[in-house]
């Protein structure tokens, strides 16, 4: 569990955030029945994203993501029931149609239908990755008439992408995890997706290399259910905002090896 947050006397003595208040005077101000209308926080966890969440060997499922939604639910004094699932197109659903009450995502403008976003809590890059022997030296090369980008479906990668590749086909595959083994198996001239999970694919299976650089950053906040209302909204901001400040995302980060995300300023 997180290291329990707790406002110095600046914090207190200079903010007006609701969660700070409620945490220097000792009186609730989270919206817990809109927050957790069950009495449970539902939190829907990624897997697609080994940033963010990954399932150990013995199946229990941990990471930033997790760390999150339990310090969440600690601060609404609920327990915390985690809807796992593997693409973030299904986590976008579950929060969008209420079957869950928090999700972590990547912020992109066409999930904003139905979802309400926090500020990002962190930043990633999205990378290529190319075969050994292929022509393409930069990210600016991919986009090309017959380049085929394999990328997940529904990712922040492939939304992303759909708005910037003018020339190059993106095809998909069902999950990011997937995207490798799929670039290979189809054929396809690149892969897109976290530049971890690229790494980690290029160190399993020979004669891949990645392309240097990304071509996004990749912003990761927490979103509720956009009926849910302003107040909720407005405290899941201030609470994002104070487990960056109080260095809780940066533990996380470090508590689960996580390389190459950094936690996003203030917003």
């Amino acid at each position: 569990m997180m290291t329990p947050w707790r406002p110095t006397r600046r914090e207190c003595l200079a903010s007006a955030g609701a969660l700070i208040l409620s945490a220097c005077t000792g009186v609730p101000a989270a919206p817990t029945a809109a927050l957790a209308p069950t009495g449970r926080l539902r939190a829907s966890i990624n897997l697609g994203n080994p940033i963010l969440a990954a399932r150990d060997a013995a199946g229990e499922v941990s990471g930033v993501s997790v760390d999150l939604a339990r310090a969440m639910g600690e601060r609404l004094g609920v327990p915390v029931e985690l809807l796992v699932v593997d693409a973030a197109a299904k986590s976008v659903d579950a929060v969008k149609g209420g079957n869950a009450d928090v999700g972590f995502f990547a912020v992109d403008p066409l999930r904003g239908d139905g979802i309400r976003f926090s500020p990002p809590y962190v930043q990633i890059e999205g990378a290529y990755l190319v075969r050994e022997g292929s022509p393409l030296r930069d990210n600016a090369e991919v986009d090309r008439p017959g380049t085929r980008v394999m990328v997940g479906k529904g990712s922040a990668y492939d939304l992303y992408l759909s708005r910037n590749l003018k020339a190059a086909t993106r095809v998909h595959t069902v999950t990011s995890q997937t995207v490798v083994d799929r670039f290979l198996a189809e054929g396809a001239d690149v892969a897109a997706g976290v530049r971890q999970q690229l790494q980690a694919d290029a160190a399993r299976l020979p004669g891949l290399r990645l392309l240097p650089g990304r071509f996004m950053v990749i912003e990761q906040a927490m979103g509720v259910p956009a009926a849910r209302g302003a107040e909720a909204q407005a405290w899941l901001r201030a609470f994002v905002e104070q487990v960056k400040a109080s260095g809780a995302v940066a533990e996380a980060l470090q508590r689960h090896g996580i390389q190459g995300a950094l936690v996003a300023p203030p917003a």
